[in-house]
């Protein structure tokens, strides 16, 4: 059986503004299906990545969607993604279902499609009006429409949830993953990392313009630190009792103990268990992604070795 082309494949990509480099060596590819998270610090490049891959910016570097290269003046491809970059583009004297009318491409099946978008995110009690009454979310909501619109097979997402409550998010991740298990590649970016947990499949760590990490989402949380937290009837001795062991202690709201695949938590009940010790709560406390990519780009040169 031949090889499935990666859905996005970004070789070597630099980005220049005049002399200031601003993308180094970019190089990462995206599989059929998944969700890509791409994070980083504000100004890391993540947008200007998005961008490139869209041929919205000149660029050096080789991109292709599926099997097909993408170049600024030669992107036949792009009409198999859709995208959200940065706030939406909208025309404020159409409605919303007139943005996804001008925007959508079958039109034998338009009446469907935007029916079902419509449907999916819930915005059927403003799409009729002119975008200029637009709220951000509202305008959020349409501009995440337009960018599903077409079944694409590659969908670009830079801060999705802006202006989103709380069902609106709900709504998107749900979508995200019906589409990504039809066979949609997702390449999004968002700041807020706990939602973004929720969903991707793999992870591209960018920090000032460079590739720090590529990793799946379950790798990295389980290269993340694992901790106990627990009090006793004397946490004084627990602590000279668990040192003495070889375990890292801190004191904090009760002990917080490091665990390790030869520390383990049922080893530290047994050490305080003999010396009659009594354990009144123990809670673990594992990384977040947010912590997992905080230490990612404290260390970069770590990621290069």
């Amino acid at each position: 059986m031949e090889n499935t082309p990666a859905a996005l494949t970004v070789q070597h990509l630099n980005k220049f503004y005049g002399h200031h480099q601003t993308l180094f060596d970019v190089n990462f590819q995206c599989q059929p299906g998944h969700i890509i998270g791409l994070v980083g610090a504000n100004g890391a490049g993540k947008t200007t990545i998005m961008r490139s891959i869209l041929s919205l910016a000149r660029h050096q570097g080789q991109i292709s969607i599926g099997p097909d290269p993408v170049a600024f003046n030669h992107h036949a491809a792009l009409n198999r993604v859709g995208a959200l970059i940065e706030s939406p583009g909208l025309y404020p004297y159409l409605t919303g279902r007139e943005h996804l009318k001008l925007f959508v491409k079958d039109d034998a099946q338009a009446t469907t499609s935007i029916a079902t978008l419509i449907n999916q995110l819930h915005m059927e009690n403003f799409i009729d009006e002119r975008a200029q009454k637009y709220s951000l979310g509202m305008k959020q909501k349409l501009g995440i429409a337009i960018a599903f619109l077409n079944q694409p097979q590659l969908i670009i997402l830079d801060e999705p949830l802006n202006g989103l409550d709380p069902q609106a998010t709900h709504d998107l991740r749900a979508l995200i993953l019906k589409q990504s298990a039809a066979g949609t590649t997702f390449l999004i970016s968002s700041h807020i990392l706990g939602e973004l947990q929720r969903l991707a499949d793999d992870l591209i760590v960018i920090d000032h313009g460079s590739v720090v990490k590529e990793t799946t989402m379950a790798e990295l949380l389980a290269q993340s630190q694992h901790r106990v937290q627990l009090t006793t009837n004397d946490d004084d001795l627990a602590v000279t009792i668990l040192q003495a062991a070889n375990y890292h202690v801190s004191m904090g709201d009760g002990l917080l103990v490091d665990i390790t695949d030869q520390q383990s938590v049922e080893k530290i009940m047994q050490l305080l268990g003999d010396q009659q010790l009594l354990i009144q709560d123990i809670r673990h406390l594992d990384d977040d992604l947010e912590a997992s990519i905080l230490k990612i780009i404290a260390q970069p040169e770590a990621q290069h070795a």
